[in-house]
């Protein structure tokens, strides 16, 4: 399952696990990504809470928690090859992993549907 947020992130959610990344849409609004800062392993994030910075070369962009709970794993990809972002933004451009604190958070974010929606109106 995948969902989104109002300020372009995205979950994807296997069991208590949720990958997260910045939307393709995101992704072509910052231009050419040149910088990844990402949060700690270890790091508890609430949902909402600023957990990356993404600079490009128009702007640095804050990436929140689309949920709650404990970063697991980092894209370590990403510290030599930011651009990866920007060419595969919805997979192999993830940004972190995160252990679910409360599933039941999903249930406030985006289908892909309504995503689609709001970014087209």
């Amino acid at each position: 399952m995948i969902k989104y947020t109002n300020s372009h992130e995205w979950i994807q959610v296997e069991e208590n696990i949720g990958i997260v990344g910045v939307t393709d849409y995101a992704q072509k609004e910052l231009g050419a990504i040149v910088f990844a800062e990402l949060p700690a392993v270890g790091k508890v994030l609430e949902i909402g809470q600023e957990a990356a910075i993404l600079e490009s070369t128009k702007a640095a962009a804050d990436i929140y928690s689309p949920i709650s709970g404990e970063v697991i794993e980092v894209n370590a990809e990403l510290a030599e090859s930011p651009q990866l972002i920007n060419a595969f933004s919805e997979d192999r451009g993830w940004l972190f992993k995160v252990r679910l604190k409360d599933p039941k958070e999903l249930d406030s974010l985006l289908t892909k549907e309504a995503y689609l929606k709001m970014i087209n109106s």
